[in-house]
């Protein structure tokens, strides 16, 4: 359980896992500011879930791979609650190119959206943490220790191993000030966004490669992002959580 009253931001959080995350936080007792670049009726439907568990919720449109962006929504936190203290870097960006088909504009934009942008917020975000420390979550992906993965998720995958040293030397740096930095790294997750870059035969696929012969869902992983959020984790600092469900990424094959 968080402490009444304390702060989350959640970026990328009006649908799929960011949405799901931000309920489970409110749940804990926290209130929470839900980011979103185009769909405010979903995030609309998130803030009013989260009001009705008697929590404080905002919905701020900020493009987070710029660094405007991330500013915007950081100067929105404090305006509305005067503090941060639980920053979860969800929002991101994952194209199905083949490396012939990665361009400059693609490799870009992935790398804005999941590395620069996120690594900028946490540089600024840093500094409104409280002196009692605090949490920064990044969400990766299973991906980067798969042996064998589907090619079209090359620039993808390079990112999240870019965020995830990024997790595991922030913890070093950050730490000092009782501020733990860790990554979350879910399997695949039937979503939204992972939908619209795989066949529904690859779906299936998936879906087999898992003991309980099902993707896994946003409500499996927003618990384990609420625990590692939580005082009880203070001990855990630089880890990566793999939830992935025993979901087999060495086999994946392109359908």
């Amino acid at each position: 359980m968080h402490r009444q009253g304390c702060t989350a931001l959640v970026t990328g959080s009006s649908r799929g896992i960011g949405a799901a995350i931000a309920v489970g936080l409110a749940e804990q007792g926290a209130d929470v500011v839900i980011n979103y670049r185009t769909d405010i009726k979903a995030a609309h439907q998130i803030t009013g879930s989260i009001k009705s568990l008697g929590r404080r919720a905002i919905a701020v449109q900020a493009d987070t791979s710029t660094l405007c962006g991330g500013k915007s929504l950081l100067d929105a936190t404090v305006k509305e609650f005067g503090h941060l203290d639980i920053l979860v870097l969800n929002a991101g960006m994952m194209g199905t190119h083949v490396m012939e088909d990665s361009d400059e504009a693609y490799f870009d934009a992935h790398f804005n959206t999941n590395v620069k942008g996120p690594f900028f917020i946490v540089k600024a975000a840093a500094k409104l943490f409280p002196p009692s420390g605090g949490r920064i979550i990044f969400i990766s992906s299973s991906m980067t220790i798969a042996s064998q993965i589907i090619p079209e998720y090359t620039v993808y995958t390079m990112t999240k191993g870019a965020i995830e040293q990024m997790s595991r030397l922030l913890a070093k740096d950050l730490g000092e000030r009782s501020i733990t930095v860790n990554t979350i790294s879910p399997g695949p997750t039937d979503t939204e966004l992972f939908r619209s870059g795989v066949s529904e035969d690859l779906m299936h696929y998936l879906a087999s490669q898992n003991p309980n012969k099902r993707m896994a869902r946003p409500d499996d992983v927003a618990p384990l992002v609420a625990f590692v959020a939580s005082p009880a984790a203070y001990w855990i600092n630089g880890a990566n959580l793999r939830a992935n469900g025993v979901s087999h990424y060495g086999t994946l094959i392109s359908i």
